[in-house]
């Protein structure tokens, strides 16, 4: 029987629901494969990215509008090599990262408020955000991180915990861990400081140094997070790892505990590194610096590989930092590229004035160096935001 020919459609009439083929070779687009079901509204966006004029419909023909002649099909020769403007779809692109962000601090909120009254609805709550966050690392196989926040002055513990989530999941996608490994990661890194819920709030808020007593009350939230969990019989045993021991350290100098780093599971190890450098990043409010920090007075607390795909995923300038550019304007970093010295920003004047999304990768420009906050104008802290709490999200963007 003959092989029925595939429609052949403009990308501009692709809608949600169809499954297409692209007319590329797997190595030229981000995706898995070069057969899509059309699910979110990023995968259209970062097809129409791809300089396609046209994809080929497999499934869902009954979602298009009619055309009237397949001849009428091909957009003209000079729309396809006319030049894409990437700006708008990058920044869709971070708009959809923040929006899944925030959905995830959300749907991480109902659960720890539900863990007591309704532990088996916590758990099938916590799963299918799980699996939330492993579909969006998966989308592509070359994800990077996107700056996203909360617009609160203060990190929670579930906004904590999704940062620590994706950051850990960069890892372990980076060391090619499997995707059960995973799910562990991003379920142990969500309930991580769980039991930090019933350390007095005077004790968790405090801003200046905690008595000895208060300092060890405040270590024992890996112990009350387990046995929150362990209780409702529930969750598996490496994540139930990751909670009690995400203060444990390779040297032996961790807590509660003491391990040393052969009786760690690597997948605690990963989530324990991340947690470090978001705690670094809170204390000093610039990611370069915090990895910085990181890298110079806690190797010996951390595999020294881990570190090295820690650096990897971030780049010498992580998404947060802000940076002199070599134009002399300054900029806030915003999303991650393979240029490590030409990612996306947010850029203005030292005044705060004329800000603009670049892409430095487009100009003959990188960055020059990092800037402190102490030394920005209040009108580029207000343009940049620069004194924003910094998270994490995975993006798919590539350019």
């Amino acid at each position: 029987m003959a092989k029925a020919e595939l429609l052949k459609i403009p990308v501009s009439q692709m809608v949600l629901g169809l499954t297409v083929k692209l007319p590329l070779s797997w190595t030229s687009h981000p995706f898995f494969r070069s057969k899509v079901k059309l699910e979110k509204q990023i995968q259209i966006e970062m097809i129409k990215g791809l300089d396609l004029s046209y994809v080929y419909v497999i499934e869902g023909h009954d979602l298009l509008p009619q055309i009237a002649e397949p001849e009428d099909i091909e957009l003209p020769e000079e729309v396809v090599d006319e030049e894409i403007d990437y700006r708008p779809l990058a920044k869709k692109s971070m708009r959809v990262s923040q929006q899944h962000f925030l959905k995830s601090v959300n749907d991480s909120r109902t659960v720890f408020g539900k863990i007591v009254s309704d532990p088996e609805g916590a758990y099938r709550e916590a799963a299918t955000l799980v699996e939330d966050l492993v579909d969006h690392l998966y989308e592509s196989e070359t994800p990077h991180l996107t700056l996203v926040g909360s617009g609160e002055t203060d990190i929670s513990v579930t906004q904590h915990g999704i940062s620590v989530a994706v950051i850990s999941m960069l890892i372990a996608h980076t060391l090619s861990l499997t995707k059960s490994e995973v799910r562990d990661i991003a379920l142990g890194s969500l309930f991580h400081d769980i039991g930090k819920l019933k350390v007095p709030e005077t004790i968790r808020r405090k801003r200046g140094e905690l008595t000895d007593h208060e300092s060890n009350f405040l270590k024992m939230h890996p112990n009350f997070g387990y046995d929150i969990l362990n209780r409702t019989g529930l969750f598996p045993e490496a994540m139930l790892d990751i909670v009690l021991h995400h203060h444990e350290f390779i040297d032996g100098s961790g807590f509660p505990n003491h391990l040393t780093e052969a009786k760690i599971l690597q997948t605690t190890q990963i989530v324990s590194l991340a947690n470090s450098y978001e705690i670094l990043l809170h204390q000093h409010q610039s990611p370069q610096i915090a990895l910085g920090i990181l890298f110079k007075t806690q190797s010996s607390k951390h595999s020294n590989n881990l570190i090295s795909v820690l650096v990897k995923i971030l780049g010498i300038y992580p998404p947060g930092t802000i940076v002199r550019l070599t134009d002399d304007n300054i900029a806030k970093v915003m999303m991650t590229t393979t240029d490590v010295k030409q990612p996306h920003v947010w850029s203005c004047h030292d005044s705060g004035s004329e800000p603009s999304f670049r892409f430095l990768i487009d100009e003959d420009v990188q960055i020059k160096e990092v800037i402190k906050l102490e030394d920005l104008s209040e009108g580029a802290i207000k343009t940049l935001q620069a004194n924003s709490p910094i998270s994490f999200y995975f993006n798919h963007f590539n350019h």
